[in-house]
């Protein structure tokens, strides 16, 4: 395989994924501090994991998952401005 292709599948690769994402995600939101230990969507705010599933204690407000839109306050969660703003105020 030639390195121009090998480069340009690569390129495919990772344009797709970022179409991917954002319409997946459209209509939803990030809300803190509403994941079950196990069930966040992602990488916390303190930085000690970066995937899905990895979150060990239930409602930590650094842990996210994604939900509709303008419901993050009625479920009792922060959006990121306030979660950031309380995982400072936390470690401080």
């Amino acid at each position: 395989m030639n390195k121009q292709l090998v480069a340009s599948a690569a390129l495919a690769a990772v344009m797709a994924a970022g179409v991917v994402t954002p319409a997946q995600a459209a209509g939803k939101e990030k809300c803190y501090g509403i994941a079950e230990a196990g069930q966040n969507d992602c990488g916390n705010l303190a930085g000690t994991h970066s995937c899905a599933g990895q979150s060990t204690v239930d409602n930590d407000p650094g842990e996210w998952k994604l939900v509709a839109k303008g419901t993050c306050h009625d479920l009792g969660g922060l959006l990121k401005a306030e979660a950031k703003k309380k995982h400072q105020q936390n470690k401080g």
